[in-house]
């Protein structure tokens, strides 16, 4: 089946080392044979989810503003890792730096693991002085203002991989926002105001454009999906789930599973045919849509693509970057939305979920296929996959728009198995414990002013999304086992004032 473009493919990250004609021809090629393994040792590391291309030693302020500018213009480089293995002079870097427009990481590195006690000399210092090279480098990084994450370390050190990992799958996650395209059939669900936002400005930030469609539009492919390849595909979903009886060949219901096949068919062709990947429903603007798009929109999810509900194009957005992210990591990334809380007896719960469409790449066991009235939307009874979430550690996130910014939320969660089975809720499911509390969770979620759909993962962590927001400028909130409600409502203040003050410069 079509799935959209993996992000990762053909993309990369250059491995830039500074340097100056000071120190000779010998030492420089000192300098191109150490920087080189150091490359190579972490694009041989596995956690690290792209290429590390190494590039030759830099020394001069036409070559770094050069490559800088190269960089920039690339469509393969998603980032620039720079570490200044020797001494060079920072005012060599302005011109390079002012030009950059991917995200960079400063590695504070050296080749030597050990001090040699013994035999340390001057030729030694001269092939190790990243200590004092990549101090005269951080202060023109901040004398320009350039925003950057700083890894210091050894590069065998599993800490030094692991956050160059997270860098690096934010920085393919930025790619993909950048060249991200969605599909809105329909507007957003009538008076609701945070599915609302500046679709201009999103542009102008993130890098995705939003382009509506009337819902007829895709109707009319839906209904030129052709008999044999809808009976194929539903034939698959009976290998594939757990469906019931009456949805099989030759039940009752058979007919429903044959149209959510083709709803699926059809959404593909469209998505496909227009370059997007990710895409809206609304429940309120179906047109000649039979059913509210249940399973269809599920298994479009586990594929890659980004979905919102009722025309949420920020949460549909924000899904896609993060199914990039967490690409090829355990867990698993959905749609969501906080439905009901378990106050007690017990800890406190949340139950979240959403009227059809939650990714099955959460869930504990293989999906039931199953049908069930939908009492909204005034169509036929919609196919839908439903399922546990499986337990562990994950976070919550929400993209909302306050006007002047926006603003990403996050909340670390434990996913937690059902108290009781939950036999009369016809849809796929997740209960989970947040950090610090439920109460402190959801106080500061409010004073937040953080959406109700959310973007619920298992494969993504608090880093990944820090460097993110970083790389994009987009102002972080973060509701962990540290937060406290008071505190968080001061940090809002000040990240108002900071982001304010921001802007006016």
């Amino acid at each position: 089946m079509p799935a959209p473009e993996t992000p990762s493919a053909d993309r990369e990250i250059w491995f830039l080392t500074g340097s100056q004609g000071l120190y000779g021809d010998e030492v420089l090629e000192q300098v191109a044979h150490q920087s080189r393994q150091i490359a190579e040792r972490l694009d041989s590391a596995d956690p690290i989810p792209l290429p590390i291309v190494w590039k030759p030693v830099l020394t001069d302020a036409d070559a770094i503003r050069r490559l800088c500018q190269e960089a920039s213009s690339s469509d393969a480089c998603v980032g620039v890792v720079v570490w200044m293995h020797t001494f060079s002079p920072a005012k060599m870097w302005i011109a390079g730096l002012s030009a950059l427009d991917k995200p960079l990481l400063h590695l504070h590195t050296q080749y030597n693991l050990s001090l040699p006690w013994s035999s340390i000399d001057m030729d030694f210092m001269n092939l190790n002085q990243a200590a004092h090279g990549d101090r005269e480098f951080a202060h023109i990084e901040s004398r320009l203002g350039v925003d950057r994450k700083i890894v210091a370390g050894h590069a065998t050190d599993p800490r030094v991989i692991g956050r160059i990992a997270a860098w690096a799958r934010a920085a393919v996650g930025r790619h993909a926002a950048r060249t991200l395209r969605l599909a809105r059939f329909g507007d957003n669900m009538r008076d609701v105001a945070v599915t609302e936002g500046d679709k201009v400005e999103a542009q102008l930030r993130f890098g995705f454009s939003v382009n509506t469609y009337g819902v007829n539009d895709l109707v009319e492919v839906v209904d030129a999906v052709e008999d044999k390849a809808a009976a194929k595909l539903a034939a698959d979903y009976c290998e594939l789930y757990d469906v019931v009886p009456t949805l099989r060949p030759g039940g009752i219901r058979h007919d429903s599973l044959l149209y959510a096949a083709r709803q699926e068919l059809g959404l593909r062709a469209f998505l496909t045919e227009g370059g997007f990947t990710a895409f809206t429903t609304n429940f309120e603007d179906l047109g000649g849509l039979r059913q509210l798009p249940g399973l269809a929109v599920q298994r479009l999810m586990a594929d890659g693509y980004g979905f919102g509900g009722e025309g949420d194009w920020k949460t549909s957005a924000l899904l896609r970057t993060m199914k990039v992210m967490g690409q090829g990591l355990p867990g698993g990334t959905s749609f969501m939305e906080d439905y009901t809380y378990h106050l007690g007896p017990g800890e406190p719960r949340i139950l979240g979920a959403h009227m059809l469409e939650v990714c099955p790449s959460i869930a504990d066991a293989r999906p039931r296929c199953e049908i069930h009235p939908l009492s909204i939307g005034g169509r036929e009874d919609p196919v839908r996959l439903v399922f546990d979430a499986a337990e562990g550690p994950a976070v919550v996130v929400g993209l909302s728009d306050l006007g002047d910014r926006f603003r990403l939320t996050a909340n670390e969660v434990d996913v937690v198995a059902l108290s009781q089975p939950l036999p009369q809720l016809p849809v796929a499911r997740a209960v989970w414990k947040p950090r610090p509390s439920l109460a402190e969770s959801a106080e500061s979620w409010l004073l937040a002013g953080a959406p109700h759909h959310t973007v619920l993962s298992s494969a993504v962590d608090i880093e990944i999304l820090t460097d993110y927001a970083a790389m994009t400028g987009v102002e972080l909130l973060t509701i962990d086992e540290n937060t406290t409600t008071e505190q968080f409502a001061k940090e809002i203040r000040w990240n108002a004032a900071y982001h304010r003050l921001a802007q006016a410069l």
